[in-house]
């Protein structure tokens, strides 16, 4: 099922799979609405969607295509939080503030999860669950998350042990895991295209090939100018990530833009039973490596690897299936049918922009590594600041607008990103290697002289005498939490 690459959505497995959609015509005429989003994404579409909701006129302009990028082309998670951890959000903003951060992020899933349900979307195909693995055998991290997310944030969540992990995803190479139950994953192009024909139903005009040439943002009618109309707009809201350009080039060079690459295998039948039980999404980094998800008739879409300039998604294959490969080798040789890339936008402090930057104008971006709870949430926000005054987008202030650093800031993400994934690699065959001599040992019935948990690898203090790793983290106690919340947060 090879899409041609020259689809109006890309050479992806989701345009393939698409369902049918109408074409939308440019603005030919001059027009004067209420609103004026910039961008036909899922920030601007929920945006849009929910300030006609509120009886207002809304117009969306779009320069190519709606969801023809990150919006249509991502791995489909829904999950709440941010693409920083919240950890380090409180550690910035202090607990209770992070506290109405995460409820907006969850108001964000729900969003789209009521959203797909009350309109009945065709080809969205939503799955429960995202299980995110560790590759290291040190819980203390994620422990401490769990009872975060648990304790304090409230969130339903599930810390799993070694064995379960390893019972639905069949690999030594992962560990302990945390799962969110409520997350759930879906077919992105397919919700775009829907949460579009949603907004119409709400009297948003859509024109798509319609590119905004200039902003004139000065007055109360703030004047843009496409190549063959002009349109008049009390409020505009700038949607369009990393594609605003030269057009507001302050809010622009903000953001890094970064590419990840995505595969789907052919269909694998009996072969991904065998490997995979787990129908939900799955994350086993805090980066671009590896997220996947079996998808349609038993595919695996897995996607990894990230550059900071646009390259052929094809150079990328022989990594990604090497990656799959390594993970999970009972699959034996598989084929990569499709490979596409997305562009994301990541502001410096990994959280997205949201609010009113000067009167009547708005920004809704930066969704790099977190997107599609995050844009629902951002399109609510923005709308109920603009028809309602409701200040919550004030929340994301502490998040300055922080200059990215042009071409050495986009060569410093990448070699930081080399870094952080060779740190990661070895911290995982360190640990697979920990587990592997512990057991040995086991068998060899030698005395258990045990370093710290986590500690690096040692040599013999003495000739003859024998290192021992520590168990592995399947063979924790039970009390590894101290505290649990009654019926929040199952401990590793």
């Amino acid at each position: 099922m090879n899409v041609p690459e020259g689809t109006p959505h890309g050479p992806t497995w989701y345009a393939g799979t698409m369902v049918a959609a109408p074409g939308r015509t440019a603005l030919s005429f001059d027009l004067d609405v209420d609103v004026c989003v910039v961008g036909g994404g899922l920030a601007g579409l929920s945006a849009a969607r929910e300030i006609a909701r509120r009886g207002w006129s809304v117009a969306v302009l779009e320069a190519r295509r709606i969801a023809w990028n990150a919006s249509g082309r991502n791995c489909g998670f829904v999950i709440p939080g941010f693409a920083e951890t919240m950890d380090l959000v409180v550690r910035r903003v202090g607990l209770d503030h992070a506290k109405s951060l995460w409820a907006l992020s969850e108001v964000g899933v729900e969003y789209v999860r009521s959203t797909i349900r009350e309109t009945g979307m065709p080809g969205v195909d939503p799955v429960d669950g995202w299980l995110k693995v560790s590759k290291a055998d040190d819980a203390e991290h994620d422990l401490a998350l769990i009872k975060l997310y648990g304790q304090e944030f409230g969130a339903e969540v599930e810390g799993w042990p070694t064995e379960r992990v390893r019972a639905v995803l069949k690999s030594d190479h992962y560990f302990h895991g945390i799962h969110l139950p409520r997350a759930f994953n879906i077919h992105p192009l397919n919700y775009a295209l829907g949460l579009a024909a949603a907004a119409e139903a709400a009297g948003v005009r859509i024109f798509e090939d319609t590119p905004v040439l200039a902003i004139d943002p000065e007055g109360v009618r703030k004047r843009i100018v496409t190549p063959s109309a002009r349109l008049r707009a009390l409020h505009i809201v700038l949607a369009g990530n990393v594609h605003l350009g030269a057009l507001q080039p302050r809010l622009s060079r903000t953001l890094l833009p970064m590419w990840t690459y995505l595969v789907t295998t052919e269909p694998l039948g009996p072969r991904l039973d065998a490997a995979i039980s787990y129908r939900g999404g799955v994350t086993d980094t805090d980066r671009a490596d590896n997220h996947y998800r079996i998808v349609g008739d038993n595919r695996l879409l897995w996607s990894g690897r990230m550059t900071t300039w646009e390259a052929d998604p094809k150079w990328f294959v022989r990594k990604l299936r090497a990656d799959l490969q390594a993970v999970y080798p009972q699959l034996g040789k598989v084929e990569i049918e499709h490979v596409w890339s997305g562009v994301m936008g990541y502001a410096l402090h990994r959280m997205p922009q949201i609010g009113e930057f000067s009167p009547g104008m708005w920004i809704a971006s930066g969704f790099g590594g977190h997107g599609i709870n995050t844009t629902a949430m951002a399109g609510t926000v923005v709308a109920r600041g603009i028809t309602e005054g409701d200040d919550a987008w004030r929340l994301f202030l502490p998040f300055e607008f922080v200059w990215a650093g042009g071409a050495i800031g986009r060569a410093a993400a990448q070699v930081s990103y080399w870094w952080f994934s060779h740190r990661e690699r070895s911290k995982a065959r360190a640990a697979r290697k920990r587990e592997q001599e512990y057991r040995l040992s086991q068998a060899r019935g030698a005395p258990e002289t045990e370093p710290e948990p986590g500690a690096p690898d040692t040599q013999p203090d003495a000739p003859g005498q024998t290192a021992v790793a520590p168990p592995p983290a399947s063979e924790m106690p039970d009390d590894t939490v101290e505290v649990r919340p009654a019926d929040r947060v199952t401990g590793l």
